[in-house]
């Protein structure tokens, strides 16, 4: 993906297929072939690539080619040389032109992009983007989330979508939004350095091969920041601040993130002022830079990673650290295809069959797509559903009759705590605290659970004497 989007970017620069096939080492059917090719979404990796020779080697060779970053550049090896050494030193067979073939393959995976030097002077059609954070009430529930924000210095317009992590699949699922709304693709964009779409290691830029891949396809050049250095972005920061302030202040209410960031869009539009410096509106100015972007190109981005994962004894997928999806019981114990997306989760059989699509869930605690957890946040603001909903069927009998005999204020207040401590500690943590606080309180509040909670956690108290604590217990029974 690296040669193409080298390719594509040489070709956008004005050279000539000879002269394209020439710096990149390839032929010009390839050239015609990458530049022709209309899709570049990642493919679903349905039959595995073959395995080559020289993989069993490969950690040889990249210890040549990193011992070469700490030599003197005509005093590197060759592939030439590299193929001898092979032969020489580890006995490999095959011929020099399989090695060369390999080597050139292996310096363009790991081919950097390299860092050009950022003035302060913007132009029309170039671009700043970085994320946000902002408390959102999401289903009833209040949940601090990023917003990634793409900014134009030129005109001082700025864009935002909201997404509930930092990853390259958000980064590049709001700038595809993003694009499709104002109608072009930015020149060029320069990233924070904390970004998802890649990081700096000492002096190299590494990116993910998802955000390369949208990189190619809608043909921008793309920049990071150099480290601690804020002032190289400072539009974008300052247009972070603005969206936070202006549009999510009160904290907004949402079911459904997809229809707010659609809205979120025009909104941020509509914020346009008159330049803090040139004096004009900004709309007015973005007009220019507009017409500096590149067209949106005639096949979207499937902004989507694909990884292997094996189904357990239940047919589950564990994706993302503890985060368990259902798929189908007849699936269990077999390899499955799943297409991670922002905020989707799709799975797949080996041969491409869809079986099933979750949203994707985040974040530290576990979650499963079957618990009975999954209900609470719309729970919490459809009451009249606690009768039959799975929440009450799943509880042990004596929390579930505690709480058939709560009004509807206590019962809401009580699935609140239940909500809110799932989503620290998990379903069965959470229940168990719950009913641990019911026996030993006679109810259930928020302090109670918490406290339970944490005596679960860290263990039971021993003392190196005798307590009595009769004094207080007859106490708590007169207040209550």
């Amino acid at each position: 993906m690296s040669q193409t989007y080298s390719i594509r970017q040489l070709r956008k620069s004005g050279e000539s297929i000879s002269e394209i096939a020439r710096k990149v080492g390839v032929s010009r059917n390839t050239v015609y072939a990458k530049l022709a090719a209309p899709d570049l979404s990642p493919q679903m990796p349905v039959k595995a690539s073959k395995e080559k020779m020289l993989d069993a080697y490969r950690h040889v060779i990249e210890g040549y080619l990193d011992e070469d970053e700490l030599c003197w550049r005509k005093q590197r090896h060759t592939a030439r040389r590299i193929w001898q050494r092979l032969r020489d030193e580890h006995g490999v067979t095959c011929c020099e032109s399989t090695v060369r073939h390999y080597v050139h393959d292996l310096k363009v995976q790991r081919r950097s992009v390299s860092e050009s030097y950022l003035d302060l002077v913007w132009n029309p059609g170039e671009a700043q983007a970085d994320f946000g954070e902002a408390d959102f009430t999401v289903v009833g529930a209040k949940r601090r989330m990023s917003f990634f924000v793409l900014s134009f210095p030129f005109s001082n317009m700025g864009f935002a979508q909201v997404f509930p992590s930092e990853n390259a699949e958000c980064v590049c699922q709001a700038l595809k939004q993003i694009f499709e709304y104002v109608g072009g693709v930015p020149t060029r964009i320069v990233f924070d350095n904390a970004t998802g779409v890649g990081r700096r290691v000492c002096d190299k830029v590494r990116t993910t091969e998802t955000f390369t891949a949208f990189a190619a396809h809608y043909g921008f050049g793309f920049s990071f920041c150099n480290p601690y250095s804020g002032h190289e972005k400072g539009n974008v920061e300052s247009k972070v601040r603005f969206i936070r302030s202006n549009l999510f202040v009160p904290v907004p209410r949402f079911h459904n993130v997809d229809l707010f960031n659609r809205r979120l869009l025009g909104r941020c539009y509509s914020l346009s002022k008159s330049h803090y410096l040139k004096g004009e509106d900004e709309r007015q100015l973005f007009v220019e830079d507009s017409v500096a972007m590149a067209g949106l190109p005639g096949v979207a981005f499937n902004v989507v990673r694909y990884v292997h994962c094996k189904a357990d004894k239940q047919g589950k997928i564990c994706v993302d650290g503890p985060h368990r999806y259902s798929t189908d019981p007849s699936l269990a114990g077999r390899q499955l295809i799943v297409g991670l997306g922002a905020t989707t989760v799709a799975v797949y059989t080996e041969s491409g069959e869809f079986v099933c699509e979750h949203e994707r869930q985040y974040g530290s605690a576990p979650t499963d797509t079957t618990n009975p957890a999954s209900q609470l946040p719309l729970l919490t603001m459809k009451l009249g559903a606690w009768r039959n909903s799975g929440v009450r069927d799943a509880i042990p009998d004596d929390l579930r009759s505690y709480m058939d005999g709560l009004g509807r204020s206590d019962l809401g207040s009580s699935l609140k705590v239940m909500r809110d401590q799932v989503g620290q500690r998990g379903w069965d943590a959470a229940v168990g605290a719950m009913e641990t606080a019911l026996l030993l309180t006679g109810r259930i509040d928020e302090a109670s659970v918490a406290i339970a909670a944490a005596r679960a956690e860290g263990g039971s108290i021993s003392y190196d004497e005798p307590v009595d604590l009769s004094v207080y217990d007859a106490m708590l029974e007169r207040m209550a």
